[in-house]
């Protein structure tokens, strides 16, 4: 049967795609391919991925008009919070502990919320 077999990107608009790249990879340490692309490339980067639907009125993207929302997978959320921390990244206080991993919450220099997550 022909089907997905998994997300092959996230496309989002933004004001300023060159700079928001580039804070990105010096955020989290994510390689930038040909262009302004970002990639997760070799066997780091396997791992579940998730791709959901939410109400049209769910306020976990945040308050504001935001549509869609990142989750990056990463391997030390607590130290990569206190990285954050110090390169004044505005981080939303609230935690998630679930069976399945951690959970944090963050802004980036657009105002999108970007979700992080570190699996059990």
């Amino acid at each position: 049967m022909a089907k997905a077999v998994g997300i092959g990107g996230v496309f989002l608009k933004a004001r300023d795609p060159k700079a928001l790249s580039a804070w990105y990879a010096e955020q989290f340490g994510i390689a930038i391919a040909s262009g302004d692309s970002l990639t997760f490339d070799g066997p780091e980067s396997m791992g579940m991925t998730v791709f959901a639907h939410f109400p049209a009125d769910t306020k976990y993207f945040g308050d504001g008009p935001q549509q869609s929302m990142i989750n990056l997978r990463v391997d030390d959320l607590d130290a990569l919070l206190e990285k954050l921390a110090a390169a004044g990244v505005r981080i939303d206080p609230r935690r998630e502990d679930a069976d399945y991993g951690r959970f944090a919450w963050i802004w980036d220099p657009e105002g999108n919320r970007v979700e992080l997550w570190q699996p059990q």
